[in-house]
């Protein structure tokens, strides 16, 4: 097996703990101290920095995105504040590069200015609306046949009536009226209206009485106890020690959930499994050709920065059981440290069965129950709510499942439903979408290098090795170049990919492995030619394998606002470099293609999609064989 050396060091000294007030609280002085964070400037992203791969030294180095309201130049920095140093700064061209993630404040603008447009207002007394009454979506721009917006800070809004506070105002949409602001300069490049449509009158109200009727009363409780305590431990504020497994659970306010280190005890010694975990990017693409609608796509990662909208998780609600919480620090736009309560839920799960066995010859009944470790937040990003859960199990699996929720996001519809829209209630539509996700693989089985293969299922012929027909085989092959690692799913012949060390090997004289099981389900289904298609590249491919290197962070690139597209994987790949018995990092694309139901209306019972992780070698035999039998006495009976 090959050390994990210089990470292996700095996992003990504590190079990934999560950050604190006091760091953020540090760069933001730093900054001010060296004239880079005047009072116009706003942080438009702060997280911590990986640990360098070649430093054996803890240097604790942040990178900051500033947004300046009064027009300077955004900056790109590196701030280390075990050196009170700022590393780099790099001044913007926004028209190049894109345009920084949406702040958080500029979501109420989009309302308020186009409150006090006239084009708007007109629009509005056509339909008897009372402005007061209307709300917006600050929905991220995209990038389409506008060259005046090159380098300009775009928001759309479409609008939504609420008819009193507690209204669900996605349940009555404005159909036919967008308008396009320029959150900089706080004025309205256009509205479009494309005439009066009905606005759905039917009200969404979930919580209502009119819609839920006389609630259950049949639930008996489900008491979920641990007497003795959760057996995990959680050491340093984020080092977790559960059944064998050993992890740093990282947080990001771009990625959300970061899990470092994570490693399986085997023989008495950790082995690691993968540096690091994430889910890199998530878009939401829509289908419905609509003029006022044909624009909607959003990298709610990217764009919006998924992790700073990270609930406080409530118990009994939101986790249930033995429950520790972990309360991530992020930074607010004014560099101001902010602690998100019991943003991370970690608990533990019966999963039924782990293996079963009756045996008629020996006489062994044999029967053990399985178990995972649950590490989860939730985020409200506009109208869905995501559920990001990583699962570890006792035999070595590794799982993620995201969960999506909310409320979907509306048209009207005079005519029922279209080839892009379902009908939900009377008049109300929701357009076809897609939710696809990027999870970023930073694989290092044993600390060495990777190879990855790609297993599909073989159909043998009837003929003379074959002569009944039964046979059927399988083909690995083995990608060594990054253009050959751009691949699709396949369910049909069972395709999997392999990822494998080809300087360790287990007893069998194998490399040890873990292998990739993809759901399988459609990537991103935009036009070759469509801008989406040019921005979210990524989402068009259910796999990508590259070189391993500090700065490729991002599938989408550092800056999908507003970015023309061709950043990130499918820039990089153009290098076609060595994979082979490399560093590399997995890229997994995986989603859920959705046609909304009118179950799913007026809030959407939670879908699922994710993928899973198995070894497939890693192990020279079950690494389970050490799990004792359920306890008699208690919940299991001879």
């Amino acid at each position: 097996m090959t050390p994990n050396n210089a990470t292996d060091r700095l996992t003990d000294i504590g190079a990934y703990s999560l950050a604190t007030s006091e760091e953020i609280d540090a760069v933001r002085s730093i900054l001010l101290d060296n004239g880079h964070f005047p009072e116009s400037a706003r942080i438009a992203y702060l997280g911590l920095e990986d640990p360098r791969r070649d430093c054996s030294e803890v240097d604790r180095r942040f990178r900051i995105f500033t947004l300046d309201v009064k027009g300077a130049r955004p900056k790109d920095m590196v701030v280390s504040v075990t050196r009170n140093k700022v590393e780099t700064v790099i001044e913007l061209d926004t028209a190049v590069t894109g345009e920084l993630p949406v702040l958080e404040e500029e979501f109420e603008v989009v309302e308020e200015i186009l409150a006090q447009d006239q084009r708007w207002l007109d629009a509005l007394a056509k339909r008897n609306l009372d402005v007061s009454k209307v709300r917006v979506a600050p929905l991220s721009a995209g990038v389409f046949e506008y060259p005046e917006e090159s380098g300009r800070r775009i928001l759309r809004g479409l609008a939504f009536v609420q008819d009193h506070p507690g209204d669900s105002a996605w349940a009555h949409p404005i159909d036919g009226l967008v308008g396009y602001v320029d959150v900089g300069n706080r004025s309205v490049d256009k509205v479009i209206d494309l005439g009066v449509v009905p606005i759905p009158a039917e009200h969404g109200n979930y919580t209502d009485p009119e819609l839920t009727g006389p609630l259950r009363t049949t639930q008996k409780p489900i008491s979920i106890t641990q007497p003795e305590g959760p057996s995990f431990t959680v050491t340093e504020g984020n080092h977790v020690e559960w059944e064998k497994w050993s992890l740093d659970v990282g947080f990001d306010v771009r990625e959300g959930l970061v899990l470092h280190n994570i490693s399986f005890e085997d023989k008495g010694a950790p082995r690691r499994i993968l540096n690091r975990a994430s889910i890199a990017e998530m878009v939401v693409p829509y289908g419905d050709p609509s003029p006022v609608r044909s624009w909607q796509n959003y990298f709610d990662t990217g764009e919006y920065l998924v992790g700073q909208f990270a609930n406080s998780l409530e118990l009994g609600c939101d986790c249930l059981g033995e429950i520790h919480y972990i309360s991530p620090t992020v930074s607010n736009a004014r560099g101001e440290a902010r602690s998100i309560r019991n943003g991370i839920c970690m608990h533990e799960e019966d999963f039924s069965i782990l293996a079963k066995h009756s045996d008629l010859w020996s006489g062994v009944n044999y029967t053990r129950r399985n178990r995972r470790l649950v590490i989860s937040f939730f985020t409200t990003v506009g109208n869905y709510d995501y559920g990001f859960y990583w699962y570890l199990y006792l035999d070595g699996t590794i799982e993620f499942e995201a969960k999506a929720t909310g409320i979907v996001f509306t048209s009207a519809l005079t005519d029922g439903e279209t080839p892009y829209a379902s009908e939900l209630a009377p008049g109300l539509g929701a357009p076809f979408h897609q939710h696809l996700f990027s999870a970023r693989l930073d694989f290092a089985l044993d600390g060495g290098p990777g190879r990855v293969e790609e297993e599909d299922a073989v159909r043998i012929p009837t003929g003379p090795k074959n002569p009944r027909g039964n046979a059927f085989s399988r083909k690995r092959t083995v990608f060594t170049r990054e253009s050959e690692a751009i691949r699709d799913a396949d369910n049909s012949v069972g395709r999997t990919w392999v990822i494998s060390n080809p300087e360790s090997e287990n007893r069998l004289g194998h490399p040890v492995a873990y292998k990739l099981h993809p759901q399988a389900l459609p990537t991103l289904l935009a036009d070759e030619g469509s801008s989406i298609h040019r921005r979210a590249t990524f989402a068009t491919k259910a796999l990508w394998v590259t070189a391993a290197t500090e700065d490729q962070r991002y599938p989408t690139g550092d800056f999908p606002n507003q970015h023309g597209g061709g950043a990130g994987l499918p820039e990089w790949v153009k290098a076609d470099r060595d994979i082979d018995g490399q560093d590399l990092v997995v890229w997994h694309t995986f989603g859920l293609t959705h046609f909304p139901r009118p179950e799913d209306w007026p809030i959407m019972p939670v879908d699922t999609a994710g993928f899973k992780m198995r070894p497939e070698g890693f192990f020279d035999r079950s690494p389970v064989l050490d799990v004792p039998a359920p306890a008699m006495g208690s919940t299991c009976h001879s």
